[in-house]
């Protein structure tokens, strides 16, 4: 349930405003709901700020539509992430502003403005070009996490100089996330310029040593510069869940 819709509903309560069925009614389904091929946890936007996330890959189109429509009824905004295309239009006749963004594979739909909750700037800078959809999910996931996102794209260690051209956009973000596959170096150089958390990407883009994004992703486990978490191969959504977190400290 949307944390501001929630207070509303208590409010009108203690006002006289709201009857006690109704509240009832609204409050009966938290903190989740079985509908048959999901138990839709409700209580997430309470507990964690944001409410779930639906994983696309795996699930059908019904099956989604389904997810959607019982968070819609809870005035959730909602994140659609690895939504392949084929499944799009079915959605988006159900939802008709629901908005796909194809180079993440993600679909978003605002039930509610989204409220600005960072305090500073979250940077998504990714070392090729090959590497975008992952950054797009990170940018797309910390955006309707209420954060403001900006990017720097196609700056990895193959051209140093293109990286070094933006040090005060570096410095100026509040927390950094890093996408590179290949040897996956770009994290650890950035590490070693800013003092700003530093959150890691591995993507499975390069040759076969890069054995899918295996070699990036102990790269950055082994980084020798300070202040930089890593997670799994791809996760961009992972990676904006992290840094929205840090972001409102």
């Amino acid at each position: 349930m949307n944390v501001d819709h929630l207070r509303k509903l208590l409010e009108g309560i203690q006002k006289g405003k709201v009857k006690v069925e109704r509240a009832m009614h609204e409050l009966k389904m938290l903190p989740f709901e079985e509908i048959g091929c999901a138990t839709i946890d409700h209580h997430r936007s309470l507990r964690q700020g944001a409410p779930e996330t639906i994983f696309g890959e795996g699930k059908t189109a019904a099956q989604i539509i389904s997810i959607m429509k019982k968070m819609q009824e809870k005035r959730n905004n909602i994140l659609v992430t690895r939504l392949e295309r084929g499944k799009v239009p079915p959605i988006k006749r159900a939802f008709r502003k629901a908005q796909y963004h194809p180079q993440s594979r993600a679909l978003t739909l605002l039930n509610h403005p989204v409220k600005m909750v960072g305090r500073g700037t979250i940077l998504v800078v990714c070392a090729g070009t090959s590497d975008i959809p992952v950054a797009e999910e990170a940018m797309v996931t910390a955006r309707m996490m209420g954060n403001r996102v900006e990017h720097l794209y196609d700056v990895g260690v193959a051209g140093i100089h293109r990286l070094m051209s933006h040090k005060e956009r570096l410095m100026a973000a509040h927390v950094l996330i890093v996408v590179a596959g290949m040897e996956g170096a770009l994290p650890s150089v950035i590490g070693g310029l800013v003092d700003r958390p530093v959150i890691a990407v591995p993507t499975s883009v390069g040759y076969g040593s890069n054995f899918g994004g295996v070699t990036a992703l102990l790269a950055m486990l082994n980084s020798c510069a300070s202040g930089i978490a890593v997670v799994n191969i791809d996760n961009g959504y992972g990676a904006a869940h992290v840094a929205s977190l840090i972001n409102r400290l």
